[in-house]
Protein backbone atom coordinates (compact mmCIF):
# COMPACT_ATOMS: atom_id res chain seq x y z
CA UNK A 1 0.00 0.00 0.00
CA UNK A 2 2.81 2.39 0.87
CA UNK A 3 4.53 1.79 -2.46
CA UNK A 4 1.30 2.41 -4.37
CA UNK A 5 0.73 5.72 -2.57
CA UNK A 6 4.33 6.71 -3.25
CA UNK A 7 3.90 5.97 -6.96
CA UNK A 8 0.66 7.95 -7.01
CA UNK A 9 2.33 10.90 -5.28
CA UNK A 10 5.19 10.89 -7.80
CA UNK A 11 2.69 10.77 -10.67
CA UNK A 12 0.85 13.78 -9.24
CA UNK A 13 4.12 15.66 -8.80
CA UNK A 14 5.21 14.92 -12.38
CA UNK A 15 1.82 16.00 -13.78
CA UNK A 16 1.94 19.26 -11.79
CA UNK A 17 5.49 20.00 -12.96
CA UNK A 18 4.55 19.34 -16.59
CA UNK A 19 1.51 21.61 -16.22
CA UNK A 20 3.62 24.44 -14.75
CA UNK A 21 6.27 24.12 -17.47
CA UNK A 22 3.60 24.03 -20.18
CA UNK A 23 1.94 27.14 -18.75
CA UNK A 24 5.29 28.96 -18.67
CA UNK A 25 6.14 27.91 -22.23
CA UNK A 26 2.80 28.92 -23.75
CA UNK A 27 2.51 32.23 -21.86
CA UNK A 28 6.11 33.48 -21.97
CA UNK A 29 8.31 31.70 -24.49
CA UNK A 30 5.86 30.92 -27.31
CA UNK A 31 4.69 34.55 -27.77
CA UNK A 32 8.34 35.65 -27.97
CA UNK A 33 9.00 33.02 -30.66
CA UNK A 34 5.93 34.13 -32.64
CA UNK A 35 6.88 37.83 -32.40
CA UNK A 36 10.43 37.10 -33.52
CA UNK A 37 9.16 35.06 -36.46
CA UNK A 38 6.74 37.82 -37.48
CA UNK A 39 9.50 40.46 -37.18
CA UNK A 40 11.85 38.41 -39.38
CA UNK A 41 9.13 37.85 -41.95
CA UNK A 42 8.39 41.59 -42.09
CA UNK A 43 12.09 42.34 -42.52
CA UNK A 44 12.34 39.85 -45.40
CA UNK A 45 9.47 41.58 -47.20
CA UNK A 46 10.44 45.17 -46.31
CA UNK A 47 12.02 47.81 -48.52
CA UNK A 48 15.21 48.99 -46.87
CA UNK A 49 17.72 51.83 -47.20
CA UNK A 50 21.03 51.06 -48.87
CA UNK A 51 23.30 52.21 -46.04
CA UNK A 52 23.25 50.67 -42.56
CA UNK A 53 23.26 52.65 -39.32
CA UNK A 54 26.32 52.61 -37.08
CA UNK A 55 24.81 49.78 -34.96
CA UNK A 56 24.37 47.46 -37.95
CA UNK A 57 20.65 48.06 -38.40
CA UNK A 58 18.84 49.63 -41.32
CA UNK A 59 15.59 51.60 -41.52
CA UNK A 60 12.94 49.84 -43.62
CA UNK A 61 9.27 50.08 -44.38
CA UNK A 62 6.51 47.74 -45.48
CA UNK A 63 2.82 47.99 -46.23
CA UNK A 64 0.39 46.20 -43.91
CA UNK A 65 -2.88 44.50 -44.89
CA UNK A 66 -4.75 47.83 -45.00
CA UNK A 67 -2.14 49.38 -47.30
CA UNK A 68 -0.70 51.61 -44.58
CA UNK A 69 3.05 52.22 -44.67
CA UNK A 70 4.75 50.94 -41.50
CA UNK A 71 8.33 51.76 -40.47
CA UNK A 72 10.54 49.03 -39.06
CA UNK A 73 14.20 48.61 -38.08
CA UNK A 74 15.86 45.47 -39.42
CA UNK A 75 19.31 43.90 -39.20
CA UNK A 76 21.61 44.83 -42.07
CA UNK A 77 22.14 41.82 -44.31
CA UNK A 78 24.54 43.36 -46.78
Amino acid sequence: MKQTMGDLNMTVIVVVIIAVLSFFFFTVIWPMIQNNFAQNTRCDEAICAKNPNSDGSVECYYYDNQGTRQSITCAWKG
